[in-house]
């Protein structure tokens, strides 16, 4: 279920549901969304902080629901990443969200309530978070395209590790360590006959490795219609290396399945963090000298 598009005068919530940000971080991206003619409302909890968190599990909890059971807003922006939405996505009751769906955004630790939407068959948009919202305009304008509009359309550089083809279909996915972390539990992603989007920072590429072979074993890769790789941000090395980059290592993954797959899409932990959204048709064409995605 794609959440209705935006109009001027509609309302916009932030919460914080992983770490702490503060009234100074937040504050060009309530300017920003003011700009596009909608009203803001911040959460009871937003400013708290405990320890590294933006509020005690129970004060995140609170304003998550707050959000989930709002009436009248439109959508939601996630404060900012870390961690933290793992230890309060299972209290959260989305029986009247399904009543009144919006639009939750957000990425990196926001994979854990994307993939609990996706189960709830609501759509969602990965991208960038309220603290980062001038980090680059263009990104933070695709946002606003996706929220007044559905539809953005990307044309996208070629990498040497492409493999050309095209696909339709949903696309599902977010950050790969939160992917494997859901894996078992009842948001566990749901990936056959969908476009997988990955993405992932600052990790050993050992760990890489051991993450998208999970995926491989469990059978999330084997049915894909295709595959498409973000930013692999700030890999780690050992002392004697590993041998190859993240990029190449799930390369190797999937060298044995014949979906189209593109690499070092503008999305993820980069600056140009372009939005995506989870759960709506699209077209993905991979050719020799292009990449192109169209939302249907």
């Amino acid at each position: 279920m794609l959440p209705n598009s935006l109009n001027k005068g509609d309302t916009i919530l932030i919460i914080g549901t992983a770490r702490a940000r503060t009234k100074e971080q937040l504050a060009p991206s309530i300017k920003i969304l003011k700009s596009w003619g909608l009203k803001v409302i911040e959460g009871k909890n937003l400013y708290k902080k405990y320890h590294q968190f933006a509020g005690t599990d129970k004060e995140r909890s609170h304003d998550l629901q707050w959000a989930v059971n709002h009436p009248t807003a439109k959508a939601v922006l996630i404060a900012g990443g870390g961690y933290g939405t793992l230890r309060i996505i299972d209290g959260i009751n989305f029986d009247a969200f399904k009543k009144h769906p919006k639009w939750f955004i957000g990425y990196s630790d926001t994979t854990v309530l994307h993939a609990r939407l996706l189960k709830n068959k609501i759509s969602c948009i990965h991208g960038t978070m309220a603290f980062q919202f001038t980090k680059n305009e263009f990104a933070t304008n695709s946002i606003r395209e996706l929220l007044f509009n559905q539809t953005f359309n990307y044309d996208i550089p070629t990498h040497p590790l492409n493999r050309a083809g095209v696909a339709t279909g949903e696309i599902v996915g977010g950050n790969l360590s939160l992917i494997y972390a859901l894996s078992g539990s009842k948001d566990d992603l749901v990936t056959k006959n969908k476009i997988l989007f990955i993405e992932d920072l600052d990790e050993q590429l050992y760990h890489v490795d051991r993450m998208i072979l999970q995926l491989k074993r469990s059978g999330k890769l084997n049915h894909l219609k295709g595959l498409i790789v973000g930013g692999m941000s700030d890999m780690k090395d050992n002392a004697v290396p590993y041998g190859k980059s993240a990029e190449e290592i799930i390369f190797d993954a999937v060298k044995e399945f014949k979906y189209p797959v593109c690499f070092g899409f503008p999305a993820g932990h980069i600056d140009n963090n372009m939005a995506l959204i989870f759960g709506k048709k699209a077209d993905l064409t991979i050719l020799r000298k292009k990449v192109t995605l169209n939302y249907k």
